[in-house]
């Protein structure tokens, strides 16, 4: 057994805090008696603001972010009906073959794996449907194959300009609680996320904010669904209560979870993943290497995808990473042996960010790829001192 601690840097599960850990160490509790709803009423209002919304109810399933989407979907589209998605990665490509699951008729464009998606396109996209047939668009926010974050308020503002009446259903499931992400502000319908990014839990639970519009959408669905129909669950939470069997000890995961982010406030947890993933992004820099995404606009807060050269399989860099003790993700689809993601989000600070990227120069150097021991550290380093001297508002 090595000893130390192990590096679980992959975008998600992420790091549990122990704070979180030992909320959760507790005698399971009657989820039917009377200490359950100040519980529910509590996560409900801390989700709501890291959602940043006062319209959206919360609904909480036990599940991962695959049944978010189908929730999303069974829920809000019936079999027949057109949805418009992009396929900017893993993913992406993912949620589109979910509602194909339930006879939902995807138009999935097919775009670069280094880029989101592109307003102008949605707009002409939508602009084209002169029959306004596109019952919802489906976007990832921050797609967790590729590091490519799409800038969702230009999303609803080119569904605005095509004066289209589609839901935007929109996967946050690598973005809440570590990139900027407005419910009420850009006109979300749906939001989905899963518990293990950025809400630092284990997995476990599927959670989604909803808006009116998608609410009306569920009450008159014919799609096929009974544990994920949300009709019942919204009812009995507004009681404090669900109408399954719910995963308790991490409800009370998640109230801890959801004070640690607000105590730190927001705005700072979403400056703490900008600064260390810029911090990771020069350390990638001065390895003379290239990130995947292209456009520095769309760089995402919560990981990194790092592009390996030609002559190596990104697979032997994490073969040596584990060696050291250290995880990193795979390159996952049309990705498999070119890159290897690293996850910058959650319970972090500035020295595991250090630490993480001298690992990441070791297992490079032991994989043959030819980067000078020391250059991303000290650059990882230079920076974060930087930010530290920097007189703070």
């Amino acid at each position: 057994m090595t000893s130390g601690r192990h590096f679980l840097q992959i975008p998600g599960p992420t790091n549990i805090p122990d704070r979180v850990l030992r909320a959760m160490d507790r005698p399971i509790p009657d989820h039917r008696g009377p200490e359950l709803p100040a519980l529910v009423h509590a996560v409900v209002d801390g989700l709501r603001q890291v959602f940043q919304t006062r319209s959206g109810e919360i609904v909480i399933y036990p599940g991962s972010g695959t049944g978010a989407w189908e929730a999303s979907i069974v829920n809000t589209l019936n079999p027949g009906d057109r949805a418009l998605a992009f396929n900017i990665g893993h993913f992406s490509h993912l949620y589109a073959e979910c509602a194909r699951r339930f006879g939902v008729v995807v138009d999935e464009i097919d775009l670069p794996w280094s880029r989101g998606v592109s307003a102008d396109l949605v707009r002409e996209r939508l602009a084209g449907d002169v029959g306004r047939t596109y019952r919802a668009v489906l976007v990832v926010h921050n797609e967790t194959s590729t590091g490519v974050t799409t800038n969702l308020r230009a999303i609803r503002e080119a569904m605005r300009a095509a004066d289209h009446p589609a839901l935007l259903l929109v996967d946050v499931v690598s973005a809440l609680g570590s990139i900027d992400f407005r419910f009420d502000e850009w006109d979300v319908d749906v939001a989905l996320t899963g518990s293990q990014k950025g809400l630092m839990l284990p997995p476990g639970l599927a959670i989604l904010c909803v808006g009116p519009r998608a609410l009306a959408a569920g009450g008159q669905g014919r799609s096929p669904r009974y544990f994920f129909d949300w009709q019942p669950v919204v009812e009995e939470m507004r009681r404090g209560y669900f109408p399954y069997t719910p995963a308790t000890l991490m409800l009370y995961g998640l109230r801890e979870a959801l004070a640690m982010l607000l105590e730190e406030g927001l705005p700072n947890v979403l400056a703490r993943h900008a600064r260390l993933a810029e911090a990771v992004r020069r350390a990638v820099r001065a390895w003379g290497l290239a990130m995947l995404c292209e456009d520095p606009s769309e760089y995402s807060q919560s990981l990194t995808a790092v592009v390996v050269p030609e002559h190596v399989d990104s697979d032997a860099v994490l073969r040596a990473a584990e060696r050291l003790n250290l995880s990193l993700g795979t390159g996952l689809g049309r990705l498999k042996g070119r890159v290897f993601r690293v996850g910058h989000l959650g319970a972090l600070n500035d020295l595991e960010v250090v630490a993480t990227v001298a690992g990441m120069e070791m297992a490079l150097r032991m994989a043959a790829v030819n980067v000078a021991l020391g250059a991303g550290v000290a650059t990882c380093q230079e920076f974060l001192m930087a930010q530290h001297l920097t007189p703070q508002r």
